[in-house]
């Protein structure tokens, strides 16, 4: 999940900025502390937007800068178990394939992705469903639920765990097939008039 986040902060600027855009600068300071952090309670921080930088500083003594109150927004990706994601496959191996989601790259292990036997083409980069001859390769866009997450400490990516094997998630081909089946199959069946119909013929 995509979310904005708005924050307080206080901002060094360093004596050597002096002279320059207080907003531009502010906006630097704020982007190096921030971006590309992962945090147990914001998820994945993507960019910085929108710094407003008071223009009344306070000075430490023994310290040539200046320390500015700022407030900004922040585009986060946070990922919650049991939400269901769109991605891309871009990588495959023999345990699974990882999907790009948001900034992050999740994991689907082979036993979540299809109630089949899987094999593993490593020359290909396919991974291959044994009984429904079903295929995922690398680009192929998928739907999943995300199953586990794991923020993990400061400097750590997390990991996030997805399942493919529940009703209308996987590749999105499959997804549609299995629409497409249904239809039919609700197509095919007789509608209630039809089935009074043919009771009373059957009857009379």
């Amino acid at each position: 999940m995509f979310k904005l986040v708005t924050l307080e902060d206080t901002i060094r600027i360093p004596p050597e900025t002096f002279g320059n855009p207080l907003e531009a600068v502010g906006h630097q300071q704020v982007k190096a502390k921030y971006e590309g952090v992962v945090d147990e309670e914001l998820g994945y921080v993507i960019a910085v937007i929108d710094v407003k930088a008071n223009p009344i500083g306070k000075i430490i003594p023994g310290d040539g800068a200046t320390y500015h109150k700022v407030t900004f927004s922040l585009l986060t990706f946070y990922p919650k178990v049991q939400e269901i994601v769109e991605g891309e496959v871009v990588e495959i191996a023999d345990f699974g394939a990882f999907v790009r989601i948001g900034p992050i790259d999740a994991l689907l292990h082979v036993s979540q992705l299809m109630d089949d036997f899987i094999s593993y083409d490593e020359k290909q980069g396919v991974l291959l469903g044994k009984e429904t001859k079903k295929k995922l390769v690398s680009g192929d866009q998928v739907r999943v639920r995300i199953t586990a997450v794991s923020l993990g400490r400061a400097g750590s990516s997390g990991k996030i765990g997805v399942t493919a094997r529940q009703p209308f998630l996987g590749k999105l081909e499959w997804i549609e097939q299995e629409v497409q089946r249904i239809k039919e199959a609700v197509e095919k069946e007789p509608t209630e008039k039809e089935k009074t119909e043919s009771t009373k013929s059957k009857g009379g």
